[in-house]
């Protein structure tokens, strides 16, 4: 989880030194124009907006619907207790058997095998909690319109 956030905070600093050196430098240039430098309330917009690419505003909605939000994060901890429910139901028990037996190659191949589909399924359950309901409940709370940005 920290090696995600610091990948995230490394991406948004690259896109935020990306999109301003440039501005900065020909500005530079021309020594007549006045050099645009971005705000901090800019700059810490741009670091809880879910988006990877600095632009200085963002499309914003008028006002946040604070049901929708409410709505995301009841998701979130839904799939927070249904991926609790696979790993009790269907990833615990094959590893506390497997823990009691002597190692053998069948027992470890059938226990990576049958932890597969359980796998996959918190896997999908991740990327829906995380992805879909926590970015768009924060999306939502900062007012911020342009979800469709790459559609």
């Amino acid at each position: 989880l920290l090696l995600a956030l610091q990948v995230r905070l490394v991406m948004k600093a690259h896109s935020f030194i990306r999109e301003n050196v440039p501005r900065v430098l020909s500005s530079a240039k021309d020594k007549s124009s006045t050099v645009h430098i971005p705000r901090i309330s800019q700059y810490l917009y741009f670091l809880f907006a879910p988006t990877l690419i600095y632009r200085d505003n963002y499309p914003r909605n008028p006002t946040i619907r604070w049901g929708y939000v409410a709505t995301k994060f009841a998701q979130v901890l839904g799939s927070l207790f249904y991926a609790y429910y696979i790993f009790v139901r269907l990833c615990i028990p094959q590893f506390r058997n497997s823990s009691q037996e002597t190692f053998n190659l069948r027992g470890l191949v059938l226990c990576i095998f049958n932890s597969i589909l359980p796998g996959v399924l918190i896997l999908f359950l991740v990327f829906f909690a995380f992805l879909h309901c926590w970015l768009n409940a924060f999306a939502e709370m900062l007012r911020f319109a342009d979800r469709m940005f790459y559609k």
